[in-house]
């Protein structure tokens, strides 16, 4: 799922600020800078769920019989796929 620039955007400010108010950071550079930085690692993770999901849905696709997206049995796939690209890319044991 993707979400809009000024969602990220939105995230950032809220994340930072709850950090900064509980004292659970100090920061060294602008405020600014901080959050851009917060904004990229957030875009990257969200780029690497989204080809995940791509990769599944390909896998799902390629099937010599048609599975209705949807159904019970897709979802079983799609878990059992998306849990095997999770391993792959190193986020799930």
């Amino acid at each position: 799922m993707m979400l809009s620039d000024d969602k990220v955007t939105h995230m950032t400010h809220v994340i930072l600020k709850g950090l900064l108010d509980k004292g659970t950071i100090d920061i060294t550079e602008d405020e600014g800078t901080v959050r851009r930085a917060m904004k990229r690692a957030i875009a990257a993770e969200l780029k690497v769920g989204q080809d995940m999901d791509d990769a599944v849905r390909r896998k799902i696709a390629s099937l010599s019989r048609h599975v209705a997206e949807g159904s019970p049995e897709w979802e079983t796939l799609y878990a059992k796929y998306f849990r095997e690209e999770e391993v792959r890319h190193g986020r799930a044991e």
